[in-house]
């Protein structure tokens, strides 16, 4: 059994230190109140079984907790005033330094809780440090200066999630959908330096890639591009090239229009290919000041081509970037594996649907793509338009910000739709399954305590929002002043885009499976649980519209993507309830409104019945199905996506990519316990050594390939398939 001390290190725990630290607290008290030695050995003992019993890490204030209780239990009141003392004097001692213990453990490399705690970011690489130091030091002005005692409290016992808190102390907002189209047609300045409209498709892609990496560097989200803002440059690529073909080929007499086109097209893809493996490679390799590649999502919706030959010119970018993201990107050893990012989606529409439809191919090979390295995402573009209306009463489909973060319907001053350009401020989220919990039960008790809970949270994104108000667009001038996010002056704030709908602010919410099993006995699934599931949905909109009235600022309900924070509130419910089954008694709780992990059910019964959730998630969702190896069997790939257009808005499709690097097998690396640890072995030769393998795995919307905490890795191993 392991345990995480207070500073994040993870040692092999030790009966002796609870027997020494009783018999601390034993000696201090009177003779007459003194336990025995055999009732501080059976207090030691029974310790060391209940944190056994929750089959995971447990941390040094959990063993405390329990160690209080048991020496209350045998009447030692004496000695539990002693030990209660003792605490709290450490405590006090702690409070007036709060990060130097936690940044030497990042700077040695074992704090064990910050090596799981993201799953793209590799702890032990310098610039990750640096951030995670940074982050240090911005947590504690958080806790300590910046946020309300109670909003802390709360986020500390795991009633809501403050999100990113490692970057509040700056005027940072969350994700956004970059204007790649703004930049790239009028141009842009990066470090200084006006880069002004590409005269070649090439150039287009490498300024794209220095647009993400600084874009990066300024928000600590996700962030979004549309290949359609590169399908322009196509044509000037072209016109290029065939000037320079017919005048190489008029120096030997050849004038044939259909001899320079052929060639021209031919050279014309060469230079699409080397654009999109500078988009691949450059995101892929980049590192961002927060020490991780830039977290972006690339779109590609045919929808969005203002004429057919842009639409064709999108058509050959997006089988490029298809094509090569099927080949992937080669590991240390040079093998071919799957990268994180980018993420891509892709949008199915009537023209790529159906087999016969002009673009079918592309969809084929969109589906070869996902059985082979898990992306694309699919986005319908037939139920978007039915749920994504604007004020003009028009439909309208467009990319997340990053994993699943979605814009809420806009139009500006003109009356026009606007998406590109547009943000999101920021994140709290809710936990249903403590709402519950805390109700015993009782409904009426649930709803009390689930308002008292949402103002909590209300007034926690406020704190979020006002963190915001007043930044000037100095703060970010890649944001703010030269076209990812608007044009602002210098010195200017960035108020205005904080209200009336421009940006978003969302309140996020988690483990619906859990709270309804608690309050109905049955998962959400169950046609009698489900309307009480979605009353709860319905709720929580309520409350958003509420707030966006009395605040002109866009608040919008999001499916959480918990990735380590599963865990943490997982923790946090066995602490404050105990282990309840089929409540509390994994080591994670279930993302938004998901179907549970361990739930059978089919593909197509989880998405048909999802998408009824998804609709009453605005401000972001994602539903997923797992699947096997499908490589061998892409028609059945297509059969899903194909109801996935008929039947959900947003969706994918998780299967598995590994690669051993000691033996080369690529099959499936499996998950084992040891000691009550959960640990990742190659099924082939047996290797356990996470620097020597590589492992993706869908985690919350996106891939992660740098390992996940124990909660999170419990959820991965209980996975059961759809398909």
């Amino acid at each position: 059994m392991k345990i995480i001390k207070r500073n994040g290190a993870e040692v092999a725990f030790d009966i002796e230190k609870i027997v020494a630290a009783v018999e601390k607290a034993n000696n201090e008290v009177s003779e007459g109140a003194r336990l025995t030695e055999e009732q501080i050995r059976e207090i030691a003992e029974k310790v060391t079984a209940l944190a056994g019993d929750l089959n995971r890490a447990v941390s040094v204030e959990e063993i405390q907790d329990f160690v209080e209780n048991q020496i209350m239990d045998y009447k030692a009141f004496a000695v539990a005033r002693k030990y209660i003392t003792y605490r709290y004097t450490r405590s006090l001692v702690r409070r007036a330094n709060t990060t130097d213990a936690q940044i030497l453990t990042l700077i040695e490399c074992n704090n064990e809780e910050v090596k799981q705690e993201n799953s793209n970011k590799n702890p032990t690489v310098n610039s990750v440090q640096r951030d995670y130091m940074a982050g240090e030091v911005s947590k504690d002005l958080t806790r300590r200066i910046l946020l309300p005692p109670d909003i802390v409290a709360a986020h500390d016992e795991g009633l809501i999630h403050f999100h990113d808190a490692d970057y509040f102390a700056q005027h940072m907002h969350n994700c956004d959908l970059v204007n790649l189209e703004d930049m790239l047609q009028n141009g842009t300045v990066i470090s200084g330096t006006f880069i002004e409209k590409p005269h070649s498709f090439s150039t287009a892609c490498n300024i794209a890639t220095q647009i993400i990496a600084q874009v990066a560097s300024n928000q600590y989200g996700g962030q979004s591009i549309s290949l359609t803002h590169l399908a322009p440059f196509v044509d000037i690529s072209r016109q290029k090239i065939r000037s320079e073909v017919a005048e190489e080929l008029a120096e030997v007499g050849i004038t044939d229009e259909g001899h320079i086109n052929k060639i021209a097209e031919k050279r014309l893809r060469e230079e699409i290919k080397k654009g999109i493996q500078t988009i691949q490679y450059q995101v892929v390799t980049l590192l961002t000041t927060n020490g991780q590649a830039p977290f972006v999502t690339v779109f590609m919706y045919l929808g969005e081509a203002r004429n057919p030959r842009e639409k064709d010119d999108l058509a050959m970018i997006i089988e490029e970037t298809l094509n090569q993201r099927i080949q992937g990107v080669k590991n240390e050893s040079g093998v071919w594996v799957t990268p994180a990012f980018p993420k891509l989606i892709y949008v199915l529409e009537e023209e790529n649907v159906r087999e016969g439809s002009k673009y079918w191919y592309l969809t084929e090979l969109a589906a070869r793509c996902t059985a082979k390295r898990m992306v694309p995402d699919y986005i319908s573009e037939k139920k978007m338009l039915e749920y994504k209306i604007d004020k003009n009463g028009e439909g309208h489909c467009y990319t997340c910000m990053g994993c699943r973060s979605f814009l809420t319907p806009y139009v500006d001053e003109n009356g026009k739709p606007k998406y590109y350009g547009r943000f999101n401020q920021g994140v709290v989220t809710i936990n249903l399954v403590d709402v519950a919990l805390s109700s015993g039960g009782d409904m009426d008790e649930f709803w009390k305590i689930f308002d008292e809970r949402l103002e909590l949270c209300h007034r926690a994104l406020m704190e979020r929002h006002n963190r915001l108000k007043g930044t000037l667009s100095d703060a970010a001038p890649i944001l703010w002043q030269y076209g990812a996010l608007a044009r602002l002056k210098k010195g200017e704030t960035i108020d205005k885009l904080l209200y009336g709908g421009y940006s978003t602010i969302s309140l996020g919410y988690a483990g619906l499976y859990e709270c309804t099993k608690y309050m109905t006995g049955k998962s959400h699934t169950d046609a009698e649980a489900k309307p009480f599931a979605l009353s709860v949905m319905q709720h929580m909109n309520d409350k958003c519209k509420e707030w966006k009235a009395k605040h002109n600022i866009d608040f919008s309900l999001y499916g959480t993507p918990l990735e380590s924070t599963t865990y943490k509130f997982a923790k946090a419910l066995q602490k404050r309830f105990g282990v309840i089954p089929g409540v509390t008694d994994k080591n994670y709780i279930t993302n938004s409104y998901h179907v549970h992990v361990t739930e059978e059910i089919d593909a197509f019964t989880k998405l048909k019945f999802e998408s009824e959730f998804q609709q009453l998630s605005p401000g972001g969702a994602i539903s997923y199905v797992e699947v096997p190896n499908m490589q061998d069997n892409i028609p059945a790939v297509l059969a899903v996506m194909q109801y996935i257009y008929d039947n959900i808005m947003y969706a994918e499709l998780n299967t598995k990519s590994d690669y051993c690097q000691v033996c080369g097998y690529d099959g499936e690396i499996r998950i084992v316990e040891e000691d009550g640890k959960l640990l990742w072995e190659c099924p082939h030769c047996h290797n356990r050594d996470q620097t020597k393998m590589n492992v993706a795995r869908r985690t919350c919307g996106y891939i992660g390939t740098q390992y996940w905490n124990q909660g999170r890795t419990q959820e991965i191993r209980d996975r059961v398939l759809h398909l």
